[in-house]
């Protein structure tokens, strides 16, 4: 099987600088997208644990952060169009943009995560990622943004969309619209770093089942 791939994406890419205004003008990008950068550099660094315990996964795993998100997903653009393993070959892309905080529609409620796409073009990776979270994790998962007809738009909005429109089922995993976002504000320190690691365990048993399991899932929806 390890010709088959499961993909772990974030982008490590941000806004910039301002070249308006005064005080600081550093766009961090603590939450969008250190957050998931660093997801995906502890997924990597649990799975080579893994491995050296003789638990490595029966197929292959890229663990992967691109650039140029915010101007057009245009790193993940260029690795479908330039892919390791053939995207015939790729059994799903894990995407991670923004899991480091809570949005004003959480405050003060069980921990969370808005689940995107996850039952686009596979009922099988939907109901293992609902599966494994109701047993290990059992984190909130909010569908708002699910829906295609939602005016943000967000099934379209980050690097999963260019595997799903290869027909590569997708999930993506997103803590919603804050008040820092896309602003100088988006500091580490405002980061739920427990919340964080929860929603990579999320992130993790999905993708270890994915690795793992017998049969790849199927695409089953168009």
């Amino acid at each position: 099987k390890k010709d088959e791939v499961i993909v772990i994406s974030a982008h490590f890419d941000h806004i910039g600088v301002n070249h308006e205004g005064e005080g600081d003008k550093i766009n961090n990008g603590a939450d969008d997208d250190g957050s998931g950068t660093v997801s995906v550099l502890q997924l990597a660094k649990a799975f080579a644990q893994a491995k050296k315990e003789g638990h490595g996964p029966r197929r292959s795993i890229l663990f992967m952060t691109v650039t140029g998100e915010e101007e057009g997903l245009f790193g993940s653009q260029y690795y479908v169009e330039h892919p390791v393993y053939p995207l015939a070959n790729t059994v799903a892309d894990l995407n991670i943009d923004m899991v480091g905080r809570k949005d004003p529609e959480h405050n003060g409620k069980p921990d969370y995560v808005y689940v995107i796409g996850s039952d686009k073009l596979s009922s099988e990776l939907h109901e293992i990622n609902e599966r494994n979270n109701k047993t290990y994790t059992q984190l909130e998962f909010d569908y708002t943004y699910n829906d295609e007809n939602h005016p943000t738009n967000l099934y379209k909005r980050s690097d999963h969309w260019n595997f799903a429109k290869n027909n590569v089922p997708i999930v993506f995993y997103f803590d919603g619209i804050h008040e820092d976002y896309h602003k100088v504000s988006d500091e580490v320190s405002k980061i739920d770093f427990d919340l964080l690691a929860k929603r990579d365990k999320a992130v993790f048993f999905t993708a270890w089942e994915l690795a793992n399991r017998e049969k790849r899932i199927a695409v089953d929806k168009k």
